[in-house]
């Protein structure tokens, strides 16, 4: 599970408990511009997900770490599908970010008014 908060000019999302082992990161600090938007979608989950590197993938339990798909990075840290955000990045090292949160209506709300 991963907490978002927002710091001045600068989005904060802290990877919580054994999350930091699995994912092989503790926290990502993107600045707001960078952030483009995010949506509340649960089948982000399905499919493939790319190539790990590094991160850990087990299928129905976790996924969580660097993916590569098409040239792109993606950061995951997923493991109830229900609580899925995805965050669209620009002129990051990641261009998207898939990751559990504990209400996802609000961090999309906040991460929406961010990026206006």
């Amino acid at each position: 599970m991963v907490n978002v908060r927002i710091e001045g000019d600068t989005v904060v999302f802290d990877v919580q408990g054994l999350h930091q082992l699995w994912a092989f990161k503790g926290r990502l600090d993107i600045p707001r511009a960078h952030v483009r938007g995010a949506r509340h979608d649960p089948d982000a989950v399905r499919g493939w997900k790319g190539w790990r590197a590094p991160g850990t993938h087990v299928p129905g339990l976790i996924t969580a770490g660097t993916f590569h798909v098409d040239g792109d990075r993606i950061f995951w840290d997923v493991r109830d599908a229900s609580n899925t955000v995805v965050v669209d990045l620009d002129h990051h090292d990641y261009s998207q970010l898939v990751i559990e949160v504990e209400d996802p209506e609000a961090v999309v709300a906040m991460l929406n008014n961010a990026a206006d």
